[in-house]
Order: C-alpha cells, then structure tokens, then sequence
C-alpha cells in the first residue's frame, strides 16, 4: 500500500513540476530565458536548442540577448525564432540577436491570467485523477484482502492529504503568477 502512495505522491509532483514549467514559458512582458526553451535550431542537421549554441542573457528588463558562440548560427538562430510561436521579431546586429518584449496591454494581461487559471484547473484535474487511480488500487487490495478495513482508511487518509496538500500548492503557484502578471 505504501509504494501506491508514494507512486501517486511522485506523479502529484510531477504534474506539479510541469505546472511549473508551463508557467516559466508564459510570455509575461518581461524577458525571460525560458520563452527560448522550444525553440530549436537546425545545427548540422540536427535539432539543437538554443542555450547549447549560445550564451543568453536579459540586458534589460525587456530584452533578452543571445550571444551564439560560433557566429555562423546567427542567422539560423533568428529564422528559428522567426518560425516559432514566441511573437517576437528578433533583431540581428551581426554579432547578437536582441528580443525586446513589448509592453502587456491590460487586455493582454487578463487574457494570460485566464489561461494561468486554466493551467492550474487543468493540474488539479490531473492530481485528482492520480488520486482516483491510487484509491482504486487500495481498494482493490482490500477486496483482495492484501490490506485490512484500518489500512484501507489509512490510506485513504494519506492519499488525500498527499492530494490536498498539491491542490493548496498549484492554487498558490497560480496566484502568484496571476499577480506577477497583472503588477507588470
């Protein structure tokens, strides 16, 4: 019974984690490196990401400069961006491509603090139903008699409280990244 739980504990945190990493990619008027992270490059012939062909830095708080280490990349690198769904045109100095981040409109920003609501409603949704799943193994343990009546309310008791105690994380990740969006 203890290795459901800790199964469904780690896929919790997971779902968490990839919470997290949805939140880093959100365009949020300010530079960020992370908006980088899907953007891959054709790097003699194999798709390479950009922070492993060059140096990325914000310069400012809404420019990010990339600094490719072999200058020959600089005008795949743009393309790359170009092609992907970042919205921003990159600049091309010849030896480094700057992104500005335009300014949020309020309209803009209640339109991204409405899809971080449904990130984290969506995360809720999938720590649920790792909760279904592993109250179903424990009860199907105890039909099969693997686990006795205390041990199946035992369980039951740690599951959702491994369940409440994400729910209360991904509500206060979501409204920090709401707030965050909205101060900018």
């Amino acid at each position: 019974m203890n290795t459901v739980i800790k199964k469904a504990d780690e896929k919790m945190t997971k779902s968490v984690g990839h919470l997290e990493t949805e939140f880093s990619e959100v365009r949020a008027g300010r530079a960020n490196p992370s908006v980088l992270d899907k953007v891959k490059v054709d790097y003699y012939g194999s798709p390479t990401p950009v922070n492993q062909l060059a140096s990325v830095s914000i310069t400012e708080a809404r420019t990010l400069t990339i600094q490719p280490w072999d200058k020959t990349l600089l005008k795949a690198i743009e393309k790359a961006i170009q092609v992907s769904d970042i919205g921003i045109n990159p600049q091309n100095d010849g030896t480094v491509i700057r992104m500005v981040f335009p300014p949020l409109t309020e309209e803009r920003r209640k339109e991204i603090v409405k899809e971080i609501a449904k990130m984290g409603e969506e995360t809720k949704v999938a720590v649920r139903s790792i909760r279904r799943e592993a109250m179903d193994k424990i009860k199907t343990m105890k039909k099969n008699g693997e686990i006795t009546e205390d041990d199946l309310k035992h369980g039951e008791k740690k599951i959702q409280d491994k369940t409440d105690s994400h729910i209360k994380t991904i509500d206060s990740m979501t409204e920090k990244k709401q707030k965050q969006i909205m101060e900018i």
